[in-house]
């Protein structure tokens, strides 16, 4: 009955801590479009799920996007400026899934409310609203951001990489006001989606002079080297998070306890000990520590980073297609 009525208490305080959040930076808050375009929430909704429902792959893949755009020039919607040169032809934006989604969003709220709602905005909505289509819980979208007027394929030089160790990753998302928590927690978006064999390939055979990443579990190694041969096969693409890729939940951080991590970024979390107690309150290991729900906690880190760099009002614009400035 204790441990019950702690679990309530927990979420309830983690709850709290999101509605504290809701209101963005700058400009940004909730509800932006009530008065001017009182359906756009539910346009792109609708399309996420319709996209998704044909293509569950897809939700990683807008999850990632917008990821990617936050994480240069701002949640401006920079990422989807298509031509030579830009943000998109980057090499860590080669891979990136889900363009269509957003022009067909883009489409539908344009007419509905022509001129009215971002590109940035329709990304950072696609990007809740493919997590609640996958098993996560909900969480409010603060919106008002518009769409930047740059996009260079040069800014594109640190993004988190899946090398990166955890001093590297924090460094990053320190850059960005992103904390130690929330570097574990949106790291934990990678329980939905795959990569390619060539990002983590390196962990597999010739990590140490002695061989394989001795953190990797000796069974699921011999799985991993049949998925990913040596000196081929670097394309094939293995689930993030085994056994559940299209399920928003966190067996991603119970695989990093037993080893099975995919990429050597994932791993390190539970190898170091600042960012392993983060993973083990998420796994509710952690006696006597106020524990983590990380459904929650992932809505509250979200709306921290889809307020990076934001520009609100005269800054920047309201495109028109979101492949393109106007």
């Amino acid at each position: 009955m204790e441990q019950s009525l702690f679990s309530v208490v927990t979420l309830v305080l983690a709850l709290a801590s999101i509605v504290n959040t809701v209101h963005g930076q700058g400009g940004s808050r909730v509800g932006f479009y009530l008065g001017t375009c009182p359906r756009a929430e539910s346009i792109v909704r609708s399309t996420v799920e319709s996209h998704v429902n044909s293509d569950p792959t897809l939700a990683a893949g807008l999850l990632r996007m917008h990821f990617h755009d936050c994480f240069v020039q701002g949640c401006d919607a920079s990422v989807l400026i298509a031509g030579a040169g830009t943000e998109r032809t980057a090499i860590p934006n080669l891979s990136l899934r889900g363009f269509e989604v957003i022009d067909d969003a883009k489409a539908k709220v344009e007419a509905a409310c022509p001129g009215v709602v971002s590109c940035a905005d329709i990304l950072a909505l696609a990007a809740r609203d493919s997590v609640v289509l996958s098993g996560g819980l909900s969480w409010q979208v603060p919106t008002g951001r518009r769409d930047g007027r740059v996009s260079q394929a040069s800014d594109v030089n640190n993004l988190p990489a899946p090398f990166d160790s955890v001093d590297v990753q924090k460094q990053k998302f320190a850059a960005k006001g992103l904390n130690t928590q929330d570097l574990v927690t949106l790291v934990g978006g990678h329980t939905i989606g795959t990569t390619a064999c060539q990002f983590f390939s390196n962990r597999l055979y010739n990590f140490t002079s002695n061989g394989p990443d001795p953190s990797i579990d000796a069974s699921f190694l011999l799985q991993l080297q049949a998925l990913c041969p040596q000196n081929s096969g670097a394309s094939n693409r293995i689930a993030l998070d085994t056994a559940s890729q299209n399920r928003f939940d966190t067996s991603y951080y119970a695989n990093l306890r037993n080893g099975r991590g995919i990429l050597q970024s994932d791993q390190a979390l539970w190898n170091d000990a600042s960012t392993k107690t983060y993973v083990q309150r998420y796994l509710g290991l952690l006696r006597g520590l106020l524990g983590l729900t990380f459904n929650v906690e992932f809505g509250r880190s979200m709306v921290k980073m889809s307020n990076i760099g934001l520009k609100t009002g005269s800054d920047g614009e309201i495109r028109k297609i979101c492949s393109a400035f106007n």
